[in-house]
Formats: C-alpha cells, sequence, structure tokens
C-alpha cells in the first residue's frame, strides 16, 4: 500500500511541478500547483524514508529525509514575507549540516556505498554541506530581501524537483517501453529542473522584470507562493 502511495504521489508531484514552473509566477494557478506539488513532494518523502530500507540492496532513508528538508525549507521561505528567520531555518540549518557530516564519513569509511562507488554520496554531501551553509549565510542576515528570499525559495523547489523527475526518467526506465530506455530525451526531462533552476535564478537576480508586475509596473509586493 505505502507503495502504490509513493508512486501516486511521485505522479502528482511531476505534473504540479510542471504545471507549477509553466504559468505566471505569484498567480492563482502557480498557487494552487504549488501547494499541490508541496503536499505530493512531502508524500514522496515520508514514503521514500519508509521503504528504501526495504530495496534489495537496502537503501538508505536519508534520501526520503532530504527530499523533505529541501521541500520544506522552500515552502517556509515562500511564506516569510518579511524576509526573517526563525528557529525552523536553525534546526534545518543543523540538520543539513549534520546530514552533510555524516555522509562524508560513511563515504570515507566505506559505510555509505553505491554500486558506482562513493561519489554519488559525496555528491549528495556536497549538496546538503551547501544548503546547510546557505541555512546559516541566511540566518546571519536576516531580514533577507525579496530577491535572496525568492531565489532561496526557487533553487529549493526546483532542487525537489529534480529529485522527482531525475528518480522517474532516469532511474525508473525499467518501466519505460523498450524503444525509449537509455533515450536522450529521458535525460533531458530528467535534468530539465536544473536547467529551469539557472533560468529562473538569473531571471530573479539580473531582470529588473521579475521585480515589477507585468501589467503595471508597480513594484512586486506579493511574492510567489510555494511551487
Amino acid at each position: 500500500m505505502i507503495l502504490w502511495i509513493h508512486i501516486a504521489g511521485g505522479l502528482i508531484a511531476l505534473v504540479c511541478g510542471a504545471l507549477a514552473v509553466s504559468v505566471r509566477k505569484g498567480g492563482r494557478w502557480h498557487a494552487l500547483a504549488g501547494t499541490g506539488f508541496f503536499a505530493a513532494m512531502m508524500v514522496l518523502g515520508v514514503t521514500v524514508a519508509i521503504l528504501e530500507p526495504y530495496r534489495n540492496p537496502p537503501g538508505s532513508p536519508v534520501s526520503g529525509a532530504l527530499v523533505c528538508y529541501f521541500i520544506l525549507t522552500s515552502w517556509v521561505a515562500a511564506r516569510r514575507r518579511d524576509g526573517m528567520t526563525g528557529w525552523f531555518e536553525k534546526l534545518a540549518c543543523a540538520a543539513a549540516l549534520l546530514t552533510a557530516g555524516a555522509m562524508f564519513w560513511g563515504a570515507a569509511s566505506g559505510v555509505a556505498k553505491t554500486p558506482v562507488g562513493p561519489g554519488p554520496v559525496y555528491a549528495m554531501g556536497g549538496f546538503c554541506l551547501l544548503a546547510g551553509l546557505l541555512d546559516l549565510n541566511a540566518i546571519l542576515r536576516a531580514p533577507l530581501s525579496t530577491k535572496q528570499r525568492i531565489s532561496r525559495h526557487l533553487w529549493r523547489m526546483c532542487f525537489a524537483f529534480f529529485i522527482a523527475t531525475g528518480s522517474f526518467f532516469i532511474g525508473q526506465q525499467g518501466v519505460m517501453p523498450a524503444v525509449v530506455r537509455g533515450s536522450p530525451v529521458l535525460f533531458a526531462l530528467g535534468f530539465a529542473p536544473l536547467g529551469l533552476m539557472v533560468f529562473w535564478l538569473a531571471r530573479v537576480r539580473f531582470s529588473r522584470t521579475f521585480a515589477l508586475r507585468s501589467a503595471g509596473g508597480r513594484p512586486y509586493a506579493r511574492p510567489p507562493v510555494p511551487g
């Protein structure tokens, strides 16, 4: 039953995530799609943490916890419209840094390994370290500007979306029709959220139009909601 819940959560996350990155940011459809994406990704993360130890060979529940970490910190960043940080960011920072340290230790000691060696463990540890340091930066720099806060929301949401697309289009090719297995199209779809992340981060950071309403040119007062 948990497996079917996991599959349903993943499919909903893919649909809602694609909708959220396609529609106008800050609008009604963005808010609805973002809320659906947040809920589906939380289901995905929790079920992954439960199911991973029962794989053959067994996996780590840390992957599911990371999904929840990235989606929760993205959601909270969108909700904190005053740019302030609090106890949640401090707990998230500590969790990310401790997880990064555990991953590096596990990869170096041989406890944490993958079929292709410790490289993927080091890579995920690096992402955790980066996320934890950015949490610390947000805590020390609070209040965050609108651009800083939206950027924080954006890259974490896109990275969580990448976990979903990568797991499905790249990691589950065995369930795909034989004609498309190994196709560059699947890899393009899997890595698409990272490309979107770069595009939107550049637009938020360097484009003045993102800070203005598309219609009236007035300052963008209402930041995007989770999505």
